[in-house]
């Protein structure tokens, strides 16, 4: 538990998360705690303005290439369970923005009704 996290929050947190884990592939679960714990050790192991970083710069640029790797493999995934990623959520009470209308039938039979 982080400092200054209030000890009753924790539950329902881990609950919320478990209820969203359901819906998600055992893929999709592992690549979002690997970005958490990948998160955490970056900012575990960022020195304090002016002192010298303790990672390599091929490290970082390793770190980095991973970050992107598993940010293009959330995307397939959500692009394979999504076809449309653009689609915006809406309430059933919102006004449509199309209407259908009907026209009036006429007198006049259709071509090649007679």
């Amino acid at each position: 538990m982080q400092t200054g996290q209030s000890p009753t929050l924790q539950p329902f947190r881990n609950r919320s998360r478990t209820l969203n884990d359901k819906n998600l592939s055992k893929e999709q679960r592992i690549l979002r705690v690997l970005r958490k714990v990948l998160a955490n050790i970056v900012k575990d192991a960022t020195p304090a303005p002016g002192m010298p970083h303790p990672l390599k710069e091929s490290t970082i640029l390793d770190i980095r290439d991973l970050f992107g790797l598993i940010s293009e493999r959330e995307a397939e995934l959500a692009e394979l369970s999504t076809p449309d990623r653009n689609e915006k959520p809406f309430y059933t009470n919102e006004p449509k923005k199309s209407n259908v209308i009907k026209m009036p039938q006429s007198g006049k039979s259709k071509p090649g009704e007679e």
